[in-house]
């Protein structure tokens, strides 16, 4: 306690961390804070060892870096409401602009949806514990690995479904599959679940963004070169499958990077 009657930052760590454990038992308590406060974790975790506390070898601190040269038509100081709204306009200004951009319902909200998936990619590209330089114009590049290129695999996709599926997604012949671009895709969907598995072992979701990106550019050539109309319908089907699983696993990736997946775009 302080000589006001206030407590330290460390003992109301420590009366959490026994409070949260009579609450829920829990079998991992993970704090995810920026990595300033490395030593203070460790510190707090070894307090609650010398208290006789075992439990406490089963909290961690998962560090994060710090995101420079972030502005806001407001300034230098960066809230995330300023963020969020910045965001939307600059979406929102970029399909727009796009000729290809279809008629939406609620253009605002896809915006604010792609906007979010960008963001949340450029952040979770690299190691956690990273600090990197910031860009808008970086993060909303259609091309390339970014959160927009994503959205976009993901709305045209749907589409191929909206397109076709009616007449094709009945019986399916997974033998029609034998071109080098349906073989590399069913392969690297076989690593999903090996994926995920890494990604809950060192908490890094880069593993999962890595997957979705490559996963996205395989679905990119095999788009161009795998055509279901003019195919033969037993052909047609076991591509449009293949399509409609590669959209499955990228809609449940970028929903587990709490992204939610646009149809349209």
């Amino acid at each position: 306690m302080r000589s006001d009657g206030t407590s330290l930052y460390a003992t109301r760590d420590l009366a959490a961390a026994i409070d949260r454990m009579d609450k829920y038992n829990f079998d991992t308590m993970i704090y995810v804070t920026d990595k300033g406060q490395k030593k203070h974790f460790q510190q707090v975790f070894q307090m609650l060892k010398i208290m006789g506390y075992d439990w406490a070898e089963r909290c961690q601190h998962v560090p994060f870096g710090v995101v420079q040269g972030m502005k806001t038509r407001r300034g230098d100081v960066t809230f995330l409401e300023d963020v969020l709204n910045e965001i939307q306009l600059r979406m929102l200004q970029n399909m727009a602009s796009i000729k290809t951009t279809k008629e939406l319902k609620n253009p605002q909200e896809t915006a604010e949806r792609v906007g979010l998936a960008a963001l949340i990619i450029q952040d979770f590209k690299g190691l956690l514990l990273s600090d990197y330089k910031f860009s808008w114009d970086r993060v909303f590049q259609s091309r390339g690995d970014t959160g927009v290129f994503l959205q976009y695999t993901h709305a045209r996709l749907h589409s191929l479904e909206e397109t076709f599926g009616c007449g094709y997604l009945n019986d399916f012949n997974t033998a029609c599959l034998q071109e080098p671009q349906s073989v590399s895709i069913l392969q690297h969907l076989l690593r999903f679940d090996e994926v995920l598995y890494k990604s809950s072992q060192d908490f890094q979701p880069r593993h999962i963004v890595s997957y979705l990106l490559t996963l996205s550019h395989l679905a990119a050539v095999a788009h161009k070169t795998l055509q279901i109309k003019d195919s033969p319908p037993e052909v047609a089907g076991a591509r449009l499958h293949l399509f409609k699983a590669v959209r499955s696993v990228l809609a449940n990736g970028m929903k587990l990077l709490g992204i939610t997946p646009v149809c349209r775009m």
